[in-house]
């Protein structure tokens, strides 16, 4: 994921891209993957040989969707066991516990939830808008009351599926 937002980034003025308005979104572990790349990222390698290499892997903003952020009191075993292994390293956890990760450098996140999911806890996004309030990081939380895990667009649901609507409306207020 790191690569992919460093090769949309260095591509960004030959697909007529703006390359400081790259963005990453995921549902579910896909959120878990997308929260790591906002919270764990580097300016690039000025030195790399590879060019691509050479650039930021920082997304500007992160959508993340029911996702998967905490492997502390209310993580997803499954998730956690299948990217850890069985015997899960302390540190390992402790540094994908992303959550724990945000720093004043994160890039801006929307997050929606439903509170009613019985799969990832709700409490996952709210303690990343918990970390990123801390640190002064802008975002937008959407709990929504009845949301199972899974909906992704959320098309047939009238309600749930405004979350498409107000994203937008977010990441034009962020200037995309």
């Amino acid at each position: 994921a790191q690569r992919a937002i460093r090769l949309v980034r260095y591509y960004a003025p030959e697909w007529n891209l703006d390359p400081n308005h790259i963005g990453i979104l995921g549902f579910s572990a896909g959120g878990h993957l997308a929260s790591t790349v906002a919270t764990h990222f580097d300016a690039g390698n000025p030195a790399a040989p590879d060019p691509v290499d050479r650039a930021s892997s920082r997304p500007d903003a992160a959508i993340l969707c029911y996702a998967v952020i905490s492997f502390g009191e209310f993580r997803n075993d499954f998730t956690m066991h299948k990217l850890l292994g069985d015997t899960v390293d302390e540190e390992q956890r402790l540094s994908l516990s992303n959550e724990l990760q945000v720093t004043p450098r994160t890039p801006p996140c929307f997050l929606w939830h439903g509170v009613n999911d019985d799969t990832v806890p709700v409490e996952n996004s709210m303690l990343f808008s918990g970390a990123l309030r801390r640190n002064n990081v802008p975002f937008e939380l959407h709990l929504f009351p009845k949301a199972d895990h899974g909906l992704g667009l959320a098309e047939k649901d009238p309600v749930v599926g405004a979350w498409t609507g107000l994203c937008v409306k977010w990441l034009k207020g962020l200037g995309f």
